[in-house]
């Protein structure tokens, strides 16, 4: 998506070779307009599924799935983080290690809000090694639900997560894919 490479470029910033900050546009302070377009990007490329679901994880994912849902005239559904006592057991976990925070949470979905017909797409604002994705198809299968695809608006392909995904036969669909930051210089690959 050229659009998003645009912004990434422009206004991006580098940590490292491993962290790419994008929060002025993406995930911390939002920009509506191009939330919109990656949610009809996200559409044009899985109208085809039967998706009756979008699934993502707290925080940074629900704004983007909440704006992709609208395209497919679905609800989204995410993933709380830590224990909520006002679901009790009634409730799907994983484990998930954040790469960007460095630690392991439990994600929990109630059982009321995930079920065998659902028919999913799991969203998610940034890949790296696939964790959070990892989880929410533990959660997903947990439900007897169905995996459509995935929609990750930023991969870092020089990290293993989406190919890892791809082998065990998910369709991953990333908006943009980071090969590499070489001296502060974000390159994109296919």
């Amino acid at each position: 998506m050229e659009l998003l490479k645009k912004r990434i470029l422009e206004e991006g910033k580098t940590i490292g070779s491993d962290v790419v900050k994008v929060d002025m546009f993406l995930n911390h302070q939002i920009d509506v307009e191009l939330l919109c377009e990656i949610g009809k990007e996200f559409h044009r490329l899985f109208a085809a599924s039967n998706i009756n679901k979008i699934v993502t994880i707290e925080a940074s994912g629900i704004g983007i799935a909440c704006i992709a849902a609208q395209y497919f005239s679905v609800p989204v559904v995410f993933a709380k983080k830590g224990a909520n006592r006002n679901v009790g057991d009634n409730i799907y976990k994983a484990d998930v290690y954040s790469f960007t925070k460095g630690i392991t949470t439990t994600i929990g979905i109630s059982k009321d809000y995930l079920g065998p017909d659902d028919r999913v797409l799991i969203i998610d604002d940034f890949m790296a090694n696939g964790k959070a994705v990892h989880g929410l198809i533990n959660i997903i299968n947990q439900a007897g639900a169905t995996v459509e695809g995935i929609g990750i608006v930023i991969e870092k392909g020089f990290q293993p997560g989406g190919d890892a995904l791809r082998s065990l036969g998910y369709r991953v669909e990333s908006l943009a894919v980071i090969k590499s930051i070489d001296n502060g210089k974000i390159v994109f690959g296919n």
